[in-house]
């Protein structure tokens, strides 16, 4: 099971879309597209998850720099979230 990042989609892009251009490489456990909470509109980017780690690195090498609504989609696999640095003391 590999995470991967999908960056610089353009705000249109829907996880349907996702799931179809990530599907051509294989099986797409998940799609979560990234949403603003308040205003509902996307970020910009998603995080995409396939059940293995060959058909991912295949969508990795097949999809990153290529054009999805007029824009280079950036693609890689998703780094672990690490500790969020602390912004020290509040008075």
């Amino acid at each position: 099971m590999m995470n991967i990042y999908v960056g610089n989609l353009p705000y249109g892009a829907t996880a349907d879309e996702l799931k179809t251009a990530f599907g051509a490489y294989g099986e797409v456990s998940s799609v979560n597209l990234i949403t603003d909470r308040d205003t509902g509109q996307s970020k910009g980017f998603a995080f995409v998850e396939m059940s293995d780690n060959s058909s991912a690195d295949a969508a990795i090498k097949g999809l990153n720099e290529t054009s999805m609504g007029g824009r280079n989609i950036k693609v890689n696999q998703a780094k672990p979230r690490g500790e969020r640095p602390s912004r020290g003391p509040r008075w």
